[in-house]
């Protein structure tokens, strides 16, 4: 798919379920059995969703959450309409790791929409590993940065609908407003 209406960016630390919450996103599924990989740049996936009875590309970028490609990770959220910023609800340097990348956003993409993303719900919930982020904590913290605040589990489909971020991003997206307008116009994300 070469036309992309939203370009949306996920980021945060490696280890995070960045690349398995696209994974179950854009092909619905998840394999444990599979060794982690880390991202090298970036990867890209698109998918077409249905909006307010409209077909939307989203353009998914996970990108590499290692710290030596963190600079590279500028490059692919220019131009982004929304980023789904990760953390392990298991990790909590994960979570400090995605207050940086909220605020690198801020300072460089100020008209990107933020998700917070809370991964890997299952470890807590089936496994009873301990939540090192209080869920309140982050809920208030979203509301600070004026975030939408997510909790998923790739592993069993929790939550993989912060990926459709787009049904409550595009009719406030100033990037695609036209859409919604008069016109069938569509303004594309830059790349």
């Amino acid at each position: 798919m070469s036309h992309v209406d939203l370009k949306v960016v996920l980021l945060g630390k490696e280890y995070g379920g960045k690349t398995s919450l696209v994974e179950r996103y854009l092909y619905d599924r998840f394999d444990a059995s599979t060794p982690y990989q880390n991202t090298i740049g970036a990867a890209y996936g698109a998918k077409q969703i249905a909006v307010r009875n409209r077909r939307i590309t989203l353009g998914i970028w996970d990108t590499a959450g290692s710290e030596r490609y963190e600079a590279m990770s500028r490059i692919y959220y220019r131009g982004a309409g929304a980023a789904i910023v990760c953390f392990d609800l298991t990790d909590r340097e994960s979570y400090q790791k995605a207050k940086f990348w909220v605020s690198e956003l801020r300072k460089h993409e100020e008209k990107c929409q933020i998700f917070l993303c809370g991964t890997k719900n299952d470890l807590i919930k089936e496994e009873g590993r301990y939540r090192a982020i209080s869920y309140h904590d982050v809920l208030e913290y979203a509301d600070e940065i004026g975030a939408k605040m997510f909790e998923t589990s790739s592993k069993t489909g929790e939550g993989i609908g912060i990926m459709d971020c787009s049904r409550t991003l595009l009719p406030n997206c100033k990037r695609l407003h036209r859409i919604y307008g008069n016109t069938t116009k569509q303004t594309r994300s830059k790349f």
